[in-house]
């Protein structure tokens, strides 16, 4: 139990959101941000992200974690950090579970090919901006209304949740969103979680791919040392595998504590007392500690020289970057490869944005078949 008083107050209280773009009448039993997370749940993007790289792809093991599984460990965090600091875990529960659905095939390096196809035409390809777009528009599931129909808060949060915004930098279409202002505390929480949930998963699968070791782990990051040290003392004859899971789950209770802790020290601290002065206040409000933020710092970098930059990658890297290229290259060359609904909307819309939005759905797995199926005709 957080030693610092809960933020109830600050809590978004589904009662005040600013509703759906298009009115709904209420559920007998459900609130709108529960919803919210089960439209989610039975999205198309959503199941999609089985099939999408978040480190490591299927091709070497499929016990690493996907872009599904990942999804689910940051919401697990997330409801537990919102509910533990006194906010609304529907809210948070619905804004993790929708955060990555912009994400496209092969993880980050997916991401880089896209948005460097789109800056050739003089535009940018952000996954948040993505995710807002299938659930406003892609996703067709209900017969009321396109898209998903999700509350105003949890599109806003989808947006605003991993950054802020200046003035000009998205579409004048998004000032709807509020982009001068931050977002409430339970889309604030987010991006922190999804820190936690990778830092702590990659240690995991990049030993488990054998990449990095617990002893070169506990080398270069003084906070898993001690974590390390502790489950030692306390379980002198477990088997290795067991003392490293072991120091896994008390680093990762130990960073959501102190993003728990040190937050509702900030918000006491700011003053604020109402959502309207979270969302006026000059930045942030959700952090870990100094002390705390330094020790997730030395994390990344071990994770970023070991893991993330391993040249052992580079060929599954490679491999999904030429890919992705190669198909925006073919359809841009010829829009007829494009299916149908795709080609309808080329006629009213800039064709990059279209082909772009079509690769950005794909999974890993249909990138590779849709390549061998209309690669062999341009011969």
């Amino acid at each position: 139990m957080p030693s610092e008083p809960k933020l109830t107050r600050l809590a978004f209280a589904v009662s005040e959101s600013r509703g759906r773009r298009y009115p709904e009448p209420p559920h007998p039993y459900r609130n709108d941000f529960q919803r919210d997370r089960d439209r989610v749940i039975h999205a198309r993007a959503f199941r999609r992200l089985e099939d999408k790289t978040q480190v490591f792809s299927t091709r070497y093991s499929d016990h690493f974690r996907n872009r599904l599984t990942h999804t689910i460990e940051v919401t697990q965090i997330a409801r537990t950090v919102a509910q533990a600091m006194g906010l609304n875990g529907d809210f948070a529960e619905a804004l993790a579970l929708v955060h990555d659905v912009g994400h496209p095939p092969f993880g980050h390096t997916g991401e880089k090919c896209l948005d460097e196809a789109m800056r050739a035409y003089g535009e940018r390809f952000d996954h948040n901006v993505h995710a807002l777009r299938i659930v406003e528009r892609f996703e067709q599931r209900y017969a009321g209304f396109p898209g998903l129909n999700l509350t105003f808060e949890v599109r806003e949060g989808i947006l605003k949740h991993s950054r802020d915004y200046k003035p000009g930098e998205l579409p004048p279409v998004y000032d709807e969103y509020l982009l001068d202002q931050r977002p409430p505390l339970e889309a604030q929480i987010i991006d922190l979680c999804d820190e936690i949930a990778y830092n702590t998963a990659d240690l995991d699968d990049g030993c488990e791919a054998r990449l990095i070791t617990p002893a070169e782990i506990a080398g270069e990051v003084p906070v898993f040392r001690e974590h390390f040290a502790r489950v030692e003392a306390t379980w002198p004859d477990a088997a290795e595998k067991l003392k490293f899971n072991e120091a896994l789950k008390s680093l990762l209770d130990s960073l959501a504590g102190d993003l728990i802790e040190n937050s509702l020290a900030v918000i006491r601290a700011s003053g604020v007392e109402t959502i309207e002065d979270v969302r006026r206040y000059p930045q942030r409000l959700i952090a870990f500690s100094s002390e705390m933020g330094a020790r997730n710092a030395q994390i990344k970098k071990m994770l970023t020289r070991t893991l993330y930059r391993n040249p052992v990658l580079n060929p599954e890297r490679e491999r999904g970057a030429a890919m992705v290229s190669e198909l925006f290259r073919l359809y841009m060359e010829d829009p007829e490869r494009l299916p149908p609904s795709h080609r309808d909307r080329a006629k009213t819309e800039t064709l990059c944005h279209v082909v772009c939005d079509y690769i950005a759905g794909m999974t890993d797995s249909f990138v590779g078949k849709t390549l061998a199926e209309i690669a062999p005709a341009i011969q």
